[in-house]
């Protein structure tokens, strides 16, 4: 199934500021002209940059401290062409990033962003805002898309390298801090899983996929990386040896992305995806509707959860030898317990039916005067394949050979069968005239990832 994309939403990364980092990062004014030395608290570490030359001091502070984002950054633009190279330029610079986004400025957002990075190779807002825009963009199939999953993974990368350095700004409550540090954790983890999901790295991405859901609160569970989850737990399509798979993380996290899609066609295209991959593990649709309760009710599997495979060829078999006498099964039935029944169901069917007359229909595929090839179950004379030796003791007439491809009701003891290929004989050979019961299709054999 084709991915579903989703279109880039640039507020969605405004959780990354705790507060006005133009407020926070107030420079210090060199005051030798006073005689004094600029002071700070114990509690501000590190301390906040000199500003030695009182003009540049005056222009920083008066481009901060504008009421609104379109005066900062008319006066920051300003500030920093005047003074390149100042201490303050990387605060200055985040400022811009933040006020850009809240004029809803991706272009120029973006732009600044580089920049920051440019300059301060750690600064983990800004990596966490681009790795989380480039993704965004790939996902939303933009033209250079590739490109923008190289440069996400780049920025994931740096930022989950660079996260365990990030200090708590000034005035930011712990608990708001860990916030912020598990959200970028999980933006970071979002841009190489995407990427690893794209050049199918399937271990990789349900590794960094599910990181970056399991640090995203419940509220915030993103679409474009729930429905991918699930894609990477489901492993490649059509399946790869060398590839594992999980389908019961990948059935809820289908689920999920159902309950979270964007608009009503995304959760009615996801939710039909998903319940064909509970049915295809399952063997039917009994129980996904509460599957899908689960998953409207949490984010995360409930405690224990578990999805019953299909039965296995064999147990099909067995529960077919238990619900019917052998005489009563048709010949489809037959040929599903001796090809794929345990030796014990095998012997249960065979020794009632060996030796017994019974009367069948089917389609001649080769006859001779002693021996008739015939195909006895639907699914074997859609395929033009003989499944039965018919054998007569007396030779036929010529007159009554059917042509090959013909109908043939007609009588025979069951002898001796091959399991794989399957072949069953009859002895005792005899033409009917009376037609036989139509023939039965193979039982429907469920198989599990």
């Amino acid at each position: 199934m084709k991915k579903i994309l989703v279109t880039v939403v640039l507020g969605a990364a405004s959780m990354l500021w705790a507060g006005n980092p133009a407020t926070s990062a107030q420079p210090a004014q060199e005051q030798a002209t006073q005689g004094q030395a600029p002071t700070s608290s114990p509690a501000q570490a590190p301390a906040a940059p000199v500003i030695k030359d009182p003009a540049e001091y005056n222009a920083y502070m008066g481009a901060i401290q504008q009421k609104d984002p379109a005066g900062q950054i008319s006066g920051l633009e300003a500030y920093l062409v005047q003074y390149p190279n100042s201490v303050m330029k990387v605060a200055a610079l985040q400022t811009l990033m933040q006020d850009y986004q809240q004029t809803n400025n991706q272009a120029k957002t973006i732009e600044t962003a580089q920049k920051l990075v440019t300059v301060d190779t750690c600064n983990v807002r800004a990596l966490a805002l681009l790795s989380y825009i480039d993704r965004l963009k790939a996902q939303g199939g933009d033209a250079n898309a590739k490109q923008d999953l190289v440069d996400a993974q780049k920025y994931g990368q740096s930022g989950l390298e660079c996260l365990p350095k990030f200090t708590k700004p000034a005035g930011t409550a712990d608990a708001e801090y860990d916030k912020m540090k598990s959200q970028m954790d999980g933006i970071f983890n979002a841009a190489i899983g995407i990427a690893d999901l794209t050049d199918k790295d399937y271990e990789g991405a349900r590794k960094t996929l599910r990181a970056a859901e399991d640090s995203t609160p419940d509220e915030q569970k993103d679409f474009s990386v729930v429905y991918p989850l699930a894609l990477a737990y489901a492993g490649p399509n059509p399946p790869q040896a060398n590839v594992t798979v999980d389908p019961i993380d990948s059935i809820w996290f289908a689920a999920r992305a159902s309950v979270v899609a964007p608009n009503p066609q995304y959760q009615q295209q996801i939710e039909k995806y998903a319940k064909s991959q509970y049915m295809k593990y399952h063997g039917g649709d009994d129980g996904w509707n509460d599957v899908l309760t689960a998953a409207k009710a949490s984010a995360d599997p409930p405690s224990g959860f578990a999805i019953k495979p299909a039965p296995t060829p064999a147990e099909q078999a067995h529960a077919m030898v238990g619900s019917t006498t052998p005489d009563k099964m048709d010949f489809a039935t037959w040929q599903f317990i001796f090809t794929n029944g345990s030796k014990d169901d095998q012997d249960a069917v065979w020794n009632a039916i060996k030796g017994k007359a019974v009367q069948m229909q089917g389609t001649v595929i080769h006859a001779t005067a002693t021996e008739f090839d015939i195909a006895g179950s639907s699914d074997d004379i859609d395929a033009k394949k003989a499944d039965i030796t018919l054998m007569f003791a007396d030779k036929v007439p010529v007159r009554l050979i059917p042509k090959d491809g013909s109908s043939l009701d007609f009588q025979g003891e069951p002898s001796s069968y091959t399991p794989s290929p399957f072949m069953m004989t009859m002895d005792n050979g005899k033409l009917l005239k009376a037609a036989a019961p139509t023939p039965a299709k193979k039982p429907v054999h469920h198989s599990g990832q």
